[in-house]
């Protein structure tokens, strides 16, 4: 009994083999970069911090204005609160991202969740669209019946105050000087209107775009104090609110239209805009050793989150590896792509019968 409870409970001569700890490598087997730093770059952090003062200043004066909009009788002063509403909810959606852009993929989500963005840029357009379908309505109708009254006074304190608003928060978002960007070019974001040698990251990005947008607003808020001016100096020519508010109204309109599109294109898969197919098509064919190129997709997950999937037919000749590296290489250099996935396959005669094989048609 002795022998057996001790050759039960004897630890074994031999040491059992350890698992391999994960080794940190410069640079990856399979990927161009260092692997990212958890959290946000200091560049993005400051763009946070500019976002939430802005998005805070915006929410208290859209208040104000829905407040002294009502108590002004005036729907040019409501129509400019609808404005300010689509860029809280533009701002909130890019602090959104930028909290999302620091968590990993999951099983479920193996993308992980860039395209929330999307989601709540389109949420944000329908709200605006929305309510100012209502006050274009309301303003019809003021219009055809004229039994309205407007405060004067009210409409030119709300809307010098929104002026106000506006030049704040435009000095919040001011970027003074050029923007930089450090590490991995697939962390980084590269805005629409600017070609793929310029980058951004998406920290900057962001705070342009709502500086843009917060210039738009002080245009429409300039025009609203004019009204209001004239409404106060001149009350017979009350029909100036109604009106204005029409004007702001398709500007308002106008200007989320080229989001509305940007947006359905990516929920719709579509190639990106600032992305031609042919170029990237024919930067793969010039690839030393590819004779072919099919299944080429392109789309994005944000507006600026680009993905790319081929497959690479070669010639017998070539080696796969240094196609496969130069060909990603190109992919992330050349336009700018965050992720990419290429099959590398030899080339067969068949492959240009094959109605799979072909390329798509223009749309």
């Amino acid at each position: 009994m002795k022998a057996l409870g001790d050759s039960l409970f004897t630890e074994p001569s031999e040491a059992l083999p350890e698992e391999p700890k994960p080794v940190e490598m410069s640079f990856h087997h399979c990927h161009r970069d260092p692997q990212p730093q958890p959290g946000l770059t200091p560049e993005r952090l400051q763009a946070q911090r500019q976002l939430c003062a802005a998005c805070a200043v915006c929410c208290i004066f859209m208040a104000g204005e829905v407040v002294g909009g009502y108590l002004a009788h005036s729907l040019a002063i409501m129509t400019d609160a609808a404005h300010l509403l689509a860029d809280v909810g533009s701002m909130m959606g890019s602090l959104f991202s930028l909290w999302l852009s620091t968590r990993p993929a999951t099983r479920t989500m193996t993308f992980g969740w860039h395209r929330s963005e999307t989601l709540g840029a389109l949420a944000s357009v329908v709200s605006l669209w929305m309510v100012t379908g209502i006050l274009l309505y309301l303003a019809f109708i003021r219009l055809l019946h004229s039994d309205y009254h407007i405060e004067g006074g009210a409409m030119l304190l709300t809307a010098s105050i929104a002026v106000c608003a506006n030049l704040l928060m435009a000095f919040v978002l001011h970027q003074a000087g050029p923007p930089h960007s450090h590490g991995s070019r697939g962390a980084e974001y590269a805005p629409l209107e600017e070609g793929p040698g310029e980058t951004l990251p998406l920290g900057n990005t962001s705070v342009r775009a709502a500086f843009v947008h917060v210039l738009g607003d002080l245009l429409q808020s300039l025009g609203v104090l004019a009204a209001s001016v004239l409404i106060y100096f001149k009350p017979q020519y009350k029909a100036a609110d109604p009106i204005s508010t029409f004007l702001f109204s398709i500007c308002a309109l106008g200007s989320t239209a080229p989001t509305l599109r940007d947006v359905l294109r990516v929920l719709m898969e579509g190639t990106p805009r600032s992305v031609g197919f042919e170029s990237v098509r024919d930067s793969l064919l010039s690839v030393p050793g590819v004779r072919a190129t099919h299944e080429l997709h392109l789309w994005s997950l944000t507006l600026t989150y680009h993905v790319a999937s081929a497959h690479l037919a070669i010639d017998s000749t070539a080696d796969p590896e240094a196609v496969l590296a130069e060909a990603t290489s190109r992919l992330h250099s050349r336009f700018g792509f965050s992720s990419c996935t290429l099959q590398v396959e030899q080339y067969q005669p068949e492959m240009a019968q094959c109605l799979r094989c072909r390329e798509p048609p223009q749309a």
